[in-house]
């Protein structure tokens, strides 16, 4: 609208045109490099007062919210630093290698299956889940650190007709065995990125749940169920016989039968009840 007395132009908006005006000056660009602690995963059981802000994963094979920093491996983990600094000091050194490869940047995302190495102690790690769904660091002899299991996402046929598989940690894998499908797991050898051998899904092999609320849990595959428009679900039962389904995505095959191709931490995946838990927290007292 203009004014007859001074020539100049008024806008008339309401309220909510002005704000959303405003928010689009304001909108950032460019990917985000911080993470508020109270937005930060559970499973990295941080402190509500230790500080306003977390450490973000940096981009890499895993997903920010499926996996662990380097920085809280070696600091809130094996305790082997107090701050961030101590850890970059560590991480310069080069002295920490997750599967075989050097990684330096305190926020790499370590994540499910990745062995961790620490030349300098001889001292190998494993990540795997915990009954409840956190992240536990699995002591692994020398021996073991030099292989890990992948979960395949997808076996494909690419540009000139090349078969490929995808895994759960990112990698591309060209020639694979032809009889190697979607949601089987291949032994990777970590020093040539080559597979080993592989493993089917099916009934009667022994896995670990590895998202929703059953992460961590480790049975025998007794059931897949596939359903039209949806996605298959899969019956497992553990050691005790409670059994427990989920979507065929969230399950891992870790070993042919009954005989696991990595070692499993305490427990064995098998979870306990409260009244069980309180049971052996007595015991353990006396």
């Amino acid at each position: 609208v203009s004014t007859q007395s001074t020539g100049e132009f008024v806008f008339l908006c309401s309220y909510q045109q002005f704000h959303h005006c405003l928010h689009l000056l304001e909108m950032p660009r460019g990917p985000k490099h911080h993470l508020k602690r109270l937005n930060a995963p559970k499973h990295w059981m941080l402190d509500k007062l230790g500080g306003v802000w977390a450490p973000r994963p940096s981009p890499g094979p895993h997903k920010l919210r499926e996996c662990l920093p380097l920085i809280l491996l070696l600091r809130n983990r094996l305790k082997y630093a107090l701050t961030k600094r101590e850890v970059t000091l560590i991480l310069v050194q080069r002295l920490v290698k997750v599967d075989g490869k050097v990684r330096t940047d305190p926020n790499y995302p370590a994540g499910f299956m990745d062995v961790v190495t620490i030349e300098k102690t001889e001292e190998n790690f494993r990540l795997l889940y915990d009954t409840k769904g956190r992240f536990t660091t699995h002591r692994i002899s020398a021996e073991e650190a030099k292989y890990k299991l992948c979960k395949v996402r997808k076996a494909q046929i690419g540009a000139k007709a090349i078969p490929y598989i995808t895994t759960h940690d990112g990698r591309t894998i060209r020639y694979p065995h032809p009889n190697i499908k979607a949601n089987d797991s291949v032994k990777l050898d970590l020093a040539t990125g080559k597979i080993q051998s592989f493993i089917k899904f099916q009934t009667g092999q022994v896995s670990m749940t590895i998202k929703g609320r059953n992460t961590g849990r480790i049975g025998t595959i007794q059931h897949i169920e596939k359903r039209i428009g949806q996605e298959t679900l899969v019956q497992v039962k553990d050691e005790k016989g409670h059994g427990w389904s989920t979507l065929i995505s969230n399950v891992f095959v870790l070993g042919e039968g009954s005989d696991s191709l990595v070692s499993l931490p305490a427990g064995k995946g098998i979870k306990l009840s409260i009244l069980e838990e309180r049971a052996l927290k007595l015991k353990k007292k006396e």
